[in-house]
């Protein structure tokens, strides 16, 4: 039973979570296995043509009073925003796995190692996959910093942190906020799902987060297909816009998207992530989900140049939307 179960919300079922613009199309057991076995007969993925880019983090400048995104690997990213420090899905582990000897590989080292990040005030979990929500990550946290970070997470997720020892949790329903030394929080839907064994799926949910600081704001996408969840969170958070901009900065998955059949409905890619750019209401957009672990059929080196053609097709600027290298900063303009 879903202890959170509230028949009113359409996401809500007595189980668990679903989205409700995705009745069908889910894959199967067998479509995975299927789509396993061509791979391997096709020889996908295949291996990057260039090194995945990577530079060395400016420390100093990311610890200091700037506002700033720092591309940590995959979606792991550092924010400097309203004065506070915020880290998205920690995963700093060699692999997104339950197991240390098997599963993805990490493909390039995190940008910042656990013990070099500066103190982190708030993390962001937008689900509980692997790839997103490390266990040794997380409790590595909450022993550095005394358990004085706050954990800002989904329905279900909560509990899951709690009985690893960490608990100074908030859990959201989509549309739910929370306000922590200036800094709004609300989670917003996206179009995923959740597990992390065979007999808990979607029993956890998942989200996206739309951040508000004074004078600055960020939407971090999480996992997601593309939807109209989209347009509905520009609608309904319209009323914040400022200056006509509803978010100064994006975060948005462009990564793990082929085969389409298996993908479409739970990862973007980046021609949609550009549609979805367009849709939230951003100003610029950071490219996640890349170039980390390599989880489906495309390179890993595939998604920022496909960013790039569908970023000119849409007549972006090229500093609309960039896919940074991993340690690159992104830093709010002067004034």
């Amino acid at each position: 039973m879903n202890p959170y179960y509230d028949p009113a919300k359409t996401h809500h079922t007595p189980e668990g979570f679903h989205d409700p613009d995705v009745e069908a199309g889910r894959a199967t057991l067998r479509d995975i296995w299927e789509w396993k076995r061509e791979a391997r007969r096709e020889g996908k993925p295949l291996p990057p043509g260039s090194p995945i880019p990577t530079v060395d983090p400016d420390l100093a400048r990311i610890a200091g009073p700037e506002t700033s995104a720092t591309f940590i690997g995959h979606s792991t990213v550092l924010l400097r925003i309203g004065g506070l420090t915020v880290l998205t899905d920690p995963v700093f582990s060699e692999r997104a796995s339950p197991f240390s000897f098997l599963g993805p590989k990490r493909f390039v080292p995190p940008a910042i190692a656990l013990d070099t990040l500066p103190e982190i005030d708030v993390v962001l979990i937008s689900h509980g996959h692997y790839d997103h929500l490390d266990r040794s990550s997380v409790r590595h946290l909450n022993r550095r910093f005394g358990g004085r970070t706050l954990f800002v997470v989904p329905l279900g997720v909560g509990a899951l942190l709690r009985r690893w020892g960490i608990g100074n949790v908030v859990e959201l329903d989509w549309w739910e906020s929370h306000t922590y030394r200036g800094l709004d929080m609300t989670l917003t839907p996206a179009r995923h799902w959740s597990a992390r064994s065979f007999n808990d799926r979607n029993r956890m949910l998942w989200g996206a987060f739309a951040i508000f600081a004074e004078g600055f704001s960020c939407y971090f996408a999480g996992d997601t297909g593309y939807g109209r969840h989209f347009h509905e969170t520009q609608e309904r958070l319209k009323p914040r816009e400022r200056d006509g901009v509803l978010f100064d900065l994006a975060l948005m998955p462009i990564g793990a998207y082929e085969p389409r059949r298996i993908m479409k409905e739970h990862h973007m890619n980046p021609e949609e992530a550009v549609l979805a750019h367009q849709a939230i209401g951003a100003r610029r957009s950071i490219a996640i989900h890349w170039g980390c672990f390599q989880l489906t059929d495309e390179p890993l080196d595939e998604p920022p140049m496909r960013l790039a053609t569908a970023r000119a097709a849409a007549g972006l600027d090229d500093g609309d939307f960039v896919a940074l290298p991993v340690g690159g900063s992104w830093w709010r303009p002067s004034a």
